[in-house]
């Protein structure tokens, strides 16, 4: 084998180890990250920290700790991961139906079957832990508080849709998406305490909010 071949030899071969370390490295976090959510859901964001995920997931400390630096990059990369898969549960899926009353109708159905499930163990991440940094201003709080605007404008978005297509009439529409949401978050904890009949209200709260209007 000429020099030539064997140089090329060596950087296959260190650009498949590279790739097998990326690999290992993404699924290490995926990992991490797919226990964090649980546990902020459950105790909060605080109670996520690299002895805590170590302990329960079998990785080591220092191996979590070289993925993520700090508790705060990781409390982040917690919100971040959250949030995706929020979106691939209920915004994404309820964009194949039409703007407006329909789509509203879908976010709210497929909001209940992630609630319901509960995609996390706790319950609505965004539940859980707003109201714990509420009153703690930082980059935690931002994220989460951006994450509630985003949902906040996605019901918005199409309650101006239906006025704007005519499927509904003139109305309020901030004062609209804080009913919703209250009773989305309402009907969160009474999922949490055994209370199924509340789907069957957060459906009628809905409607009777876009017959009124």
């Amino acid at each position: 084998m000429d020099t030539g071949a064997r140089t090329f030899v060596r950087r296959a071969d260190a650009v498949s180890i590279t790739d097998k370390r990326l690999l290992k490295g993404a699924r290490a976090r995926e990992t991490a990250l797919r226990r964090a959510v649980d546990i902020a859901s459950l105790d909060g964001l605080d109670d996520v920290s690299f002895g805590r995920l170590a302990t329960d997931t079998g990785m080591s400390k220092a191996g979590i700790q070289t993925l993520f630096r700090s508790k705060e990059v990781l409390q982040l990369a917690t919100i971040d991961y959250a949030r995706e898969m929020f979106i691939d549960e209920v915004i994404r899926p309820a964009r194949e139906a039409a703007p407006g009353v329909d789509r509203l109708r879908s976010l709210i159905e497929h909001w209940i079957d992630y609630a319901k499930t509960p995609l996390f163990e706790g319950g609505c991440f965004r539940v859980a832990n707003i109201a714990r940094f509420d009153s703690k201003p930082g980059t935690i709080r931002d994220a989460l508080l951006r994450n509630q605007q985003e949902w906040l404008d996605t019901i918005g978005k199409e309650l101006r849709n239906a006025v704007a297509s005519h499927e509904i009439a003139e109305l309020d529409i901030d004062l609209a998406v804080f009913q919703i949401d209250s009773v989305l978050c309402a009907a969160n904890t009474a999922l949490r305490l055994g209370d199924e009949d509340v789907i069957a209200k957060v459906r009628r709260t809905v409607e009777n909010l876009l017959n009124t209007a």
